[in-house]
């Protein structure tokens, strides 16, 4: 679930992310056609420029307001070009992008709700990146990662649901996790179209006004804290389906870029930091460290990708994502009993100090991660 939706009880650990990843980032100065300053308040989204040419582009993001705040670039249609989310008030953050020729906006969410405050902008066909080929094909590979875990959803959540409507409350329990793996997995490009997630993967506290709650967490509580299935559940498993088998037909149409796959493994590990590590996205099921693995997972197979490309260009930067990925994952195996499974420890038998050490793994790996799209940027062009 997106961390736009969180409550006032996340905001410590975002505020910690972000202080990690913000801290070590400086403030664009602007004189480059590329960069564009984005100065974010709690009512303003100033942009220094409103045209740019096509091709890489970095929003140099400052925010000087008091709310945690988020960046998205947008196309005309409203679907996410690349975003940076829990800029905590007095932080900066850079985002690197990848754009065609055409009408974008940028938004900019203080509290991180809403439609944000927005700016019109526009890239010109100027001048194109030349993309290196093995970018190319390591977007083809993920664009095949992604329907591939997509496809692998469609029959354990139906499983999943079938549990509901037949009542059987244990086995809708058992079916409800390994039903959301794929999805973890790869989130950053299920959001890409922005209209599937808030029906599939919201909680309570991130609806919107007048939104209906449906979805895997609406079953959730039905589930755990309820301890009863009723017939409006059994009718919201069928639009579970529904809506997972919209994101199933769409997924392979999504844009990706090497850019937005780097970005979307940093985002990747936003949700561990924002829903995973605090225990809000699962707190009825207690199943957080299945996501977590799920979103680890999904993260690394973006950097796994894209990684030949980054050690020719930034070696130092592929040493220590090797070194922090290992790290976490070694961490996250002291939680299960078999490697091979994902039955881990539920959540609420991890005490406050474990948890600290889960999100010290998390922002350790975060921190480098939040370069690689930099370091797969292809300077020449044409």
């Amino acid at each position: 679930m997106r961390a736009a939706r969180l409550s006032a009880l996340t905001f410590t650990a975002v505020a910690a992310l972000t202080a990690v990843t913000g801290c070590t980032e400086k403030g664009s100065s602007g004189d480059s056609d590329r960069v564009i300053d984005v100065t974010a308040t709690d009512s303003k989204c100033e942009v220094s420029k409103k045209a740019f040419p096509a091709g890489h582009v970095e929003l140099a993001i400052e925010n000087k307001g008091s709310k945690v705040t988020e960046v998205y670039v947008l196309f005309p249609d409203d679907r996410i070009v690349t975003e940076r989310e829990n800029i905590g008030p007095g932080t900066k953050q850079k985002v690197t992008a990848e754009v065609k020729a055409g009408d974008y906006t940028i938004a900019c969410k203080p509290g991180m709700k809403g439609d944000g405050i927005r700016q019109e902008v526009k890239a010109t066909g100027g001048s194109v990146a030349q993309r290196d080929p093995r970018l190319d094909s390591a977007v083809a590979a993920y664009r095949k990662y992604a329907q591939e875990q997509a496809d692998a959803t469609l029959p354990l959540a139906k499983t999943f649901a079938a549990a509901v409507k037949a009542g059987d409350l244990e086995a809708a329990k058992k079916a409800y996790a390994p039903s959301r793996i794929g999805w973890e997995r790869t989130e950053p490009v299920a959001e890409s179209f922005g209209d599937i997630d808030p029906k599939v993967d919201v909680r309570a506290d991130g609806l919107e006004g007048g939104q209906k709650w449906t979805g895997w967490h609406r079953l959730e509580k039905s589930l755990w804290q309820d301890k009863k299935i009723t017939a409006e559940d059994k009718t919201l498993a069928d639009q579970l389906i529904t809506d997972l088998t919209d994101w199933q037909n769409r997924v392979g149409k999504a844009d990706i870029t090497p850019t937005s796959m780097a970005n979307g493994a940093k985002e990747l590990l936003d949700e561990v930091a924002t829903g995973k590590v605090t225990g809000e996205e699962e707190r009825y099921s207690h199943t957080d460290l299945v996501d977590f693995k799920a979103n680890v997972e999904g993260a690394e197979k973006s950097y796994e990708l894209l990684k030949p490309v980054a050690k020719e260009n930034d070696a130092a930067l592929v040493t220590e994502l090797d070194k922090q990925f290992a790290a976490l994952n070694t961490l996250l195996d002291t939680y299960r009993a078999d490697k091979t499974s994902y039955d881990f420890t539920s959540y609420d038998k991890v005490g406050d100090s474990d948890r600290k050490q889960l999100s010290d793994g998390v922002n350790a790996l975060a921190e480098p991660l939040s370069k690689l799209a930099a370091a797969v940027v292809v300077t020449k062009s044409s």
